[in-house]
């Protein structure tokens, strides 16, 4: 079960995974062995899956960002998506509803690539059909995810609003002193 703190937690690491321990401690209050027991339980778990480095595509000749939806006329679709993900230059691969079976993300040096790795690569994939649009510009892109905890979605999240803005208003009070 995941509680208020590992949701903290994960916030801090999502930012930043490389983030100390020791850090992370001081920012909730915590002791060092107890974040870390908390991060190798989360690893455990299967919640954290890794640590990886966010490395600028353009800084490697990775100027081209494109989706192509990708409809399979064969029946083995998991076969299909499972050598979609083998592609070099495919960073994702979604099943999804729809007419298409696929949507893929891809990224290339330029045009010509973007058309050779589709002649060469999705072509050996059988009967398929593509639809490729070109990203002009990304506006946003991370792969954050949006973390509340469940239990502050919805009404006890008004809750704890209330709560907070009462502690909140209760420290705004001037206290007397007694002479």
């Amino acid at each position: 079960m995941i509680d208020a703190i590992d949701y903290r937690i994960l916030n801090i690491l999502q930012q930043n995974a490389r983030t100390p321990n020791a850090q992370i401690a001081r920012d909730l209050g915590m002791a060092p062995s107890a974040i870390l027991e908390r991060i190798r339980k989360l690893e455990a778990n299967g919640v954290i899956q890794g640590y990886e480095a966010r490395i600028d595509p353009e800084a490697l000749g990775l100027h081209l960002l494109a989706f192509v939806a990708v409809r399979s006329e064969d029946h083995g679709e998991c076969q299909v998506g499972k050598r979609l993900s083998q592609i070099p230059g495919v960073q994702e691969v979604h099943h999804i509803a729809g007419e298409d079976c696929f949507l893929v993300k891809v990224r290339t040096a330029d045009a010509r690539s973007l058309g050779r790795l589709l002649r060469e690569e999705f072509a050996g994939l059988g009967p398929v059909r593509t639809r490729t649009t070109v990203v002009l510009e990304s506006l946003s892109e991370n792969s954050r995810l949006p973390l509340v905890p469940a239990a502050l979605q919805g009404p006890a999240a008004e809750i704890e609003d209330t709560v907070n803005t009462i502690e909140d208003r209760a420290e705004e009070v001037p206290t007397r002193g007694i002479a």
